[in-house]
């Protein structure tokens, strides 16, 4: 294991929850081994780990670029990894005003909808 590795789990686990990080270990297998430890080492290890942006601005900053993008399966666990890295509903729909500006209406439009259900799920109350 290396350093990275280490700081990236440390990282990891305290943005996504000791209970989403247990699961995904648990699910590995050797096939997607090197694709966790490419994702813990690089994304982790390195961006999420730099101390230039406070885990809320990258948090932020990952939903605007998960749903500009289009990829949409992660959105909702960014969103429920809002509890651990601060950022409120309001400033998640700041970045969803974002996207619609400059990546898109569609893109914002369904976003919103998988927010809103992940807020509903974690028993967030938007009003």
């Amino acid at each position: 294991m290396t350093d990275r590795y280490a700081t990236g789990m440390a990282t990891r686990r305290r943005v996504l929850g000791d209970a989403h990080v247990d699961r995904a270990e648990a699910n590995k297998r050797r096939f997607d081994e090197p694709f966790q430890d490419l994702i813990t080492e690089g994304a982790w290890g390195s961006v999420w780990s730099r101390p230039q942006l406070s885990h809320r601005e990258r948090s932020l900053i990952t939903l605007a670029l998960l749903a500009a993008g289009g990829n949409f399966e992660e959105v909702a666990m960014h969103v429920r990894a809002t509890k651990n890295t601060g950022a409120s509903p309001d400033d998640v729909m700041e970045a969803m005003l974002h996207v619609a500006i400059y990546a898109g209406v569609p893109k914002a439009n369904h976003a919103i909808k998988i927010i809103k259900d992940a807020y509903k799920e974690m028993g967030e109350e938007l009003e």
